[in-house]
């Protein structure tokens, strides 16, 4: 891939971008194909390995895990994967006395697989890009500057004045993606008024797997359980949304305040608490690709959408991109077909577009209905959780939704191998 031109239909593809569903499309290629597909991830980041995201976590969805597991970085964790069992979700006031619990979510069965799993972004990045290393990924620790398509390739200037080749950019460098940029593709998008906390709580009680998303005024705070550790020998994941307005004055003070403002949210259910990591808080928004896909260019991740944080399924979305485009990729590779083909990416765009566009109206019309205390609503709001809660059938079906455990899945959500 140093080579400065390429034959039409060269068997190589370059990932803009060292996240995660980035690492996890260049292994599972990889995986794939061996030596007949030459793979490079281009990232400046790259040497900080998963300490660039330490003090955050992610809820991995069941098909998600099944992906990862199926491309070995799961069985890389080492145990710092906690399965979720189940989940808890109020919707109240801050200066209410009393939580009621309006909806649970729980195995329906014993010896069920849990829905989702809590894990650490810098163990699993560091996972990924062990696989990456073992199975021949090129870990490039070079930025992108340009990309264009060539005389039958894509055309890519690295920032320290390198060129390479390849027959299919994916553009996996974040929401303010300046690959997507520079190909035209426009972006629709808005901020919240809204930030995004996340810190990294101890706390004295076993959280026994359970995890918490309590509706505020200001906006969804969940407590997610992560694997035991720490000063006080459990620990939880906190993801705060508040009014970015209100954020200088909570999170401004001494430590102490800080950790007092947490525990007005998180209560005392789980004993005495302690501030483990952070709290770093981050500004929300929405935001779609109007396309996923141009000459020779595929979307992937943030770079094609950025969703509210309310359903924990930002990750979720961007390893199911990962996993319908190295399908499509494997496909087009097997038969002898050009990867970056416009076919192949078609057929990627297809079958991600609904899903995300599903996905994206359906956290943020969550969060515009309980991010707000207009009593009527809430009144509508609450019924609702109640009668879903009393219908086994339909939460069942969210269970599944959010799992990613529905039909017509790529077959890496499956477990299956490409």
């Amino acid at each position: 891939m140093t080579n400065p031109t390429a034959r039409p239909g060269a068997r190589s593809l370059l990932v803009a971008g060292g996240g995660i569903p980035g690492l996890a499309l260049a292994l599972a290629l990889k995986q794939a194909h061996g030596p007949a597909l030459a793979v490079t991830v281009c990232d400046p980041g790259l040497p900080a390995g998963g300490a660039r995201q330490r003090g955050r976590a992610y809820a991995v969805a069941a098909g998600a895990r099944r992906m990862l597991e199926r491309l070995g970085a799961w069985a890389r964790l080492d145990g710092a994967a906690q399965p979720i069992h189940d989940m808890a979700i109020s919707d109240s006031r801050l200066s209410d006395p009393v939580r009621p619990v309006f909806l649970t979510f729980a195995q329906d069965r014993e010896g069920a697989d849990p829905f989702a799993h809590m894990v650490e972004a810098e163990p699993l990045v560091e996972a990924l890009l062990a696989g990456a290393r073992e199975a021949g990924v090129d870990l490039d620790p070079s930025g992108v500057a340009r990309a264009r398509p060539e005389r039958g390739a894509m055309r890519v200037a690295l920032a320290d004045g390198r060129i390479l080749t390849a027959s299919l950019v994916v553009a996996a460098d974040g929401a303010r993606s300046r690959v997507r940029e520079a190909a035209g593709i426009g972006w629709v998008g808005w901020s919240y008024p809204q930030s995004g906390i996340v810190a990294t709580i101890g706390h004295a009680r076993d959280h026994e797997g359970r995890a918490y998303e309590h509706f505020l005024p200001g906006g969804p705070f969940a407590i997610l359980p992560l694997t035991d550790g720490g000063r006080l020998g459990h620990r939880s994941s906190i993801v705060w949304t508040e009014r970015t307005a209100d954020v200088p004055a909570l999170l401004g003070g001494d430590p102490d305040e800080v950790l007092a403002e947490i525990e007005r949210r998180f209560t005392l259910e789980l004993g005495e608490l302690s501030l483990e990591d952070g709290p770093s808080a981050h500004p929300l928004a929405f935001g779609l690709a109007r396309g996923f896909r141009a000459e020779r260019l595929a979307l992937l991740g943030d770079a094609a959408h950025v969703i509210h944080p309310i359903a924990g399924q930002g990750l979720n979305l961007g390893l199911a991109d990962a996993a319908s485009l190295a399908e499509a990729v494997s496909d087009a590779l097997r038969l002898g077909m050009d990867p970056g083909g416009e076919d192949v990416l078609r057929a990627y765009e297809r079958s991600r577009r609904f899903d995300t566009l599903a996905m994206a109206a359906a956290t943020d019309g969550l969060n515009r209905l309980f991010s707000n205390d207009v009593l009527p609503v809430r009144l509508v709001r609450d019924l609702g959780l109640g009668l879903v809660d009393r219908m086994p059938a339909l939460k069942r079906f969210f269970i599944g939704e959010a799992a990613g455990l529905r039909g017509g899945q790529p077959r890496l959500l499956r477990g299956e191998a490409l």
